[in-house]
């Protein structure tokens, strides 16, 4: 039988726009235009070996520290270390879904049509168990931030009293959700801040289980859920992974708002994994290839030391970040951290005095010396979590980098009706990439005409300048397809003819493609994109035909990286109601 690690989400991330390329082909007036989608949702990273499953999560949390408190459902103890949040920032920045429009107007005589720009918008079980005198704690220890305890044995209630008597606060439904885990004789995870712990010290975690299937515990998450929450899950290997126990979904095209910039990217999403057949339980391809696209320089540096630091008096504790490129102080400006968990660690052993901004205090530390915490500072606890919260999860995640090779992004939105079975994923081995990068065209002929050239090479009659308003007959989903654990792929659904005619319609009755014997730029599409992640359409689908750009135009496409400004929010899924004791 095989063993699956369960790991229960909590992440929020947003990204910011990818910066606009030059266009090198003589009739680009504009473009590209680029937008990465919203990236809220929940994230997990899975490292699988075929032996064990390691599993990051990226912990998002809103509200009182002290009121901070999470369960985790696992197979067995596992191993359980400091995540990096740089790992997090880099995997989702270089492989967030991004659309990019870029406008080509036909050659009339001399004379280029102003085409105008893009713009973009961003089952339960029951509760019964083994018995036995209530769960025993089996496991505790601090982790960076968090005091990680491991329950073993009990019955569902008796779970539920343990986390009670221990100040978590109450969910009537608690026992039913956890039931079923219970009755498979699984452990649970309770992980709280560390007394005086403050939210700017909050980090991901590494959970480490022998198996070798990951899988989501959605029925446990919907506990907090919201509609149509976001779902991302990331997975290191040496193929590309897929669900097994839920459907797959390629999004049609032609329901983007490329106009837009697929700025109705995550409702599309959702009405395509609602889609019958599907059934709201699907996951689409967001990106697979090379896990090269993430640097290992944009999460770990070989100057991050923890040596230097033993010892060290306060007052030279910024320059040797300084050194290190972890904080740049400019006194009367700003204080630029070079890791987000440098300022909490600050603010732990060098707190910034009331009433000063941290940019004059850390600025000069040797001028505010007097103003200096001395009781606060410990040279030795300050290097031991600097190598432990910062340094050890930035050295691991670079060998996870060098180590495997393949990397797939997986996205899905999900509502709490929804969350009756916990999705489970393995390796598909031969199956295409699906690279992230997406660019269409937006054709303009001489007399005004105006459709747009899906990298599909499909093409689309824009209703007076506007994206068309299609009816319900036009699927969200061209296919739908399921990955069973015997191998293979099945196409349960195939909306490709359909998406033909219902195209072919409109376009007749809008006069497009016009006729190319006017001079114009004829019916090929863009330039092609050439980003780390390559061009691609970034909706799941595994056709090469519905991912590459044709050649027309002259216009010479090299997408740029987008910028990442990432900000958290989240969720906790059991909340904890006691009061903070003083550290």
């Amino acid at each position: 039988m095989k063993r699956h690690l369960i790991v229960c989400l909590a992440a929020v991330a947003v990204l910011g726009p990818r910066a606009a390329d030059a266009c090198g082909g003589t009739f680009c007036d504009t473009g590209p235009q680029a937008m990465p989608v919203d990236q809220s949702g929940e994230n997990i990273l899975f490292v699988l070996d075929g032996q064990t499953v390691e599993a990051h999560v990226q912990i998002q949390y809103q509200g009182s520290a002290e009121r901070f408190a999470w369960v985790v459902p696992m197979p067995d103890v596992p191993d359980v270390k400091v995540g990096s949040q740089p790992l997090f920032t880099e995997l989702l920045r270089v492989t967030v879904p991004t659309y990019a429009m870029q406008t080509q107007n036909d050659f009339c005589g001399g004379t280029l049509v102003d085409g105008g720009q893009g713009t973009g918008g961003s089952s339960t079980g029951g509760a019964g168990g083994s018995g036995g005198g209530g769960p025993q704690v089996v496991f505790e220890k601090t982790v960076g931030a968090f005091e990680v305890v491991v329950l073993k044995g009990g019955t569902a209630s008796e779970v539920v009293s343990w986390l009670q008597n221990n100040n978590y606060q109450n969910i009537p439904s608690a026992p039913q959700i956890l039931g079923e885990y219970v009755l498979k004789n699984y452990v649970f995870v309770a992980i709280k801040l560390t007394a005086g712990a403050g939210l700017d010290e909050i980090h991901p975690l590494v959970f480490k289980y022998k198996g070798d299937e990951p899988c989501v515990p959605l029925k446990l998450t919907r506990v907090a859920a919201t509609e149509d929450m976001a779902v991302r899950a990331f997975f290191l290997g040496d193929d590309r992974v897929v669900p097994e126990n839920y459907k797959h979904v390629v999004l049609n095209p032609a329901r983007l708002d490329w106009l837009g910039l697929g700025k109705n990217y995550t409702q599309a999403v959702t009405r395509a994994v609602d889609s019958a057949v599907a059934n709201g339980k699907a996951f689409v391809t967001e990106y697979a290839g090379s896990s090269g696209v993430v640097q290992p320089t944009m999460v770990w540096s070989p100057g991050w030391s923890a040596a230097p630091f033993q010892g060290l008096p306060p007052e030279k504790v910024t320059d040797e970040l300084s050194k290190q490129g972890l904080l740049a102080c400019t006194v009367g400006l700003q204080c630029v951290y070079g890791h987000p968990l440098i300022a909490g660690l600050l603010a732990d052993y060098l707190p910034v005095p009331a009433g000063m901004k941290d940019y004059d205090f850390y600025g000069c530390l040797s001028c505010n010396l007097a103003a200096i915490n001395q009781a606060k500072w410990n040279a030795a606890e300050f290097a031991a979590a600097l190598q432990t919260r910062i340094i050890d999860p930035a050295v691991h995640a670079k060998a996870l980098l060098g180590k495997w090779p393949y990397l797939t992004r997986l996205f899905t939105t999900l509502s709490p009706v929804e969350m009756t079975e916990d999705p489970i994923f393995r390796a598909a081995p031969g199956e295409p990439t699906v690279p992230a990068y997406a660019l269409a065209v937006q054709r303009v002929t001489c007399d005004g005409q105006r459709g747009m050239i899906l990298p599909d090479t499909r093409q689309v009659a824009l209703d007076a300048g506007a994206w068309p308003a299609w009816d319900s007959t036009m699927p969200w989903a061209e296919e739908i397809e399921e990955y069973p654990a015997s191998g293979g792929k099945l196409t349960l659904v195939d909306n490709t003819q359909k998406i033909d005619a219902l195209l072919a319609a409109w376009n007749a009755k809008h006069g497009w493609p016009p006729s190319d014997s006017d001079g114009g730029a004829g019916s090929g599409s863009g330039g092609t994109g050439g980003s780390g992640s390559g061009a691609a359409s970034g909706t799941g689908s595994t056709s090469s035909s519905h991912l590459e750009p044709g050649g027309g135009g002259g216009c010479a496409v090299a997408p740029g990286s987008p910028f990442a400004g990432l900000s958290l929010l989240g969720l906790g899924l059991l909340a904890l109601a006691r009061r903070r004791r003083p550290r």
